[in-house]
């Protein structure tokens, strides 16, 4: 069984910054990818940012030149830095990861979401 632990979110004002983590522990053989997704009361969840095991990764547009993700594999461990944050980033932010566990069976884990409320 793999669980994620998420920390980091919050209350900022707008053009301000946060910086989530998650960490992934427990049975994990190898991850692949890691990823954030953000979801809005009685809205879809969407993909914010993704990163590959190779360190490749994706953006929405809407966070493109403002979000950066990065990894730290020895601790499987994702990191999303909010930059220049705006009211409509507002949002419960879900971290994801897909991997193989020691039994070597696939997996795909959710955090328990993190709150971030961009507001003046």
């Amino acid at each position: 069984q793999v669980q994620l632990v998420e920390s980091g979110g919050g209350l900022v004002q707008p053009g301000g910054s946060l910086r989530l983590s998650c960490a992934a522990s427990g049975s994990i053989f190898s991850i692949y990818a890691m990823g954030w997704y953000r979801q809005a009361p009685g809205k879809q969840r969407e993909l914010v940012a993704a990163i590959t095991s190779g360190g490749s990764t994706n953006y929405a547009d809407s966070v493109k030149g403002r979000f950066t993700i990065s990894r730290d594999n020895a601790k499987n461990t994702v990191f999303l830095q909010m930059n220049s944050l705006k009211p409509e980033d507002t949002d419960v932010y879900y971290c994801n990861v897909n991997g193989r566990t020691s039994y070597l069976v696939d997996f795909r884990s959710w955090g328990q979401g993190t709150q971030v409320t961009v507001s003046s």
